[in-house]
């Protein structure tokens, strides 16, 4: 069995997308309003698909169905079976997103039959007047965020937050939070495509129409407290393995490679590697190599036993904790 696979993006045109996305990746199309790119994805009805190799054209779900354990570890297999864990997105916000929130996994089991969704961002890149909303700026009751959204005045009691490369934010379900203008984001959440619009500045869709708001649904999955911050801190300028965010749900890291690199890797989970900047080689047991730019995104079974980067990059590498 291969040890390292791509897949073809799955490509989303939304009301406040750009371009950004195919320019980062390199993509010859006539699609437009391009928002997100899911690179790695196991939602039913948007499973990836294995691109090259014995086995393209099978999705992800049917790789994790032949291969079992190989693929994503005894651990992970145990606890999610046939589901790929994790859905890995790049995102081009054009214009600002929807205020929103995600249940967590208690009550979008008792609502949705799913997951919830606890996830984290990695600012690829940001205009200048960039920003990102996370949190809230004071503590507010239900019925107060009720009256707020009613009033146009949620957005004076959230936190905002000027968005620069390399930021990283931490969003456990019941943080609320929006994407601004202007970003370039690498996103890692749990498998899950459970979203409450809380809020959306009168805004209308594609089809001209207002966009659906979740505000009494999102009343319980709200967390109302207020943190010191919510801006991840880690060592900018370090090389090698950079801990960005751990949590039950993913381990994520900055990877930086000057030369050549042996990846921190075991049996127990599969790794996603995002190439964010430069050129690299990924050679998996001496057996496999891949070439990675800017943009792509590839994923090494859990099977591996050596994983060596050569080359000049900087990529976002994610795992599953052990449960």
């Amino acid at each position: 069995m291969n040890k390292i696979f791509t897949f073809k993006p799955y490509l989303k045109t939304v009301v406040w997308g750009g371009d950004k996305i195919k320019q980062f990746k390199g993509i010859d199309t006539d699609q437009c309003n391009i928002g997100e790119s899911w690179e790695i994805s196991g939602v039913p009805g948007h499973e990836s698909i294995v691109e090259s190799g014995e086995d393209e054209g099978l999705n992800i779900t049917e790789l994790i169905e032949k291969y079992g354990a190989d693929i994503v570890g005894e651990d992970v297999y145990k606890r999610f079976g046939n589901m790929f864990p994790l859905l890995i997105k790049i995102i081009d916000a054009r214009d600002n997103l929807s205020v929103q929130v995600h249940p967590d996994d208690n009550l979008a089991r008792r609502r949705h039959n799913s997951p919830g969704k606890t996830e984290m961002w990695y600012v690829i890149d940001a205009d200048l007047d960039a920003n990102i909303i996370s949190g809230l700026s004071q503590a507010i009751t239900p019925d107060e965020y009720r009256r707020r959204v009613a009033d146009n005045s949620i957005t004076e009691v959230l936190a905002n937050h000027k968005s620069h490369p390399g930021d990283v934010f931490f969003l456990p379900a019941g943080r609320i939070h929006a994407i601004g203008g202007g970003n370039l984001i690498a996103e890692i959440q749990q498998t899950s495509d459970i979203t409450y619009r809380v809020y959306d500045y009168d805004r209308r869709g594609l089809d001209g129409k207002p966009r659906q708001l979740h505000v009494e649904e999102a009343v319980d999955a709200i967390d109302y407290k207020v943190y010191d911050n919510y801006v991840t801190d880690y060592d900018r300028d370090a090389k090698g393995e950079v801990p960005l965010v751990g949590c039950q749900y993913f381990d994520v890291q900055k990877v930086v490679v000057d030369g050549q690199l042996s990846l921190h890797h075991t049996s127990e989970s599969f790794v996603v590697l995002m190439c964010i900047g430069g050129h690299c080689i990924v050679d998996v047991d001496r057996e496999a190599a891949c070439n990675m730019s800017r943009g792509q995104t590839v994923l090494v079974a859990a099977s591996a036993r050596s994983v060596t980067i050569t080359g000049n990059a900087v990529l976002i590498a994610a795992s599953v904790p052990r449960g």
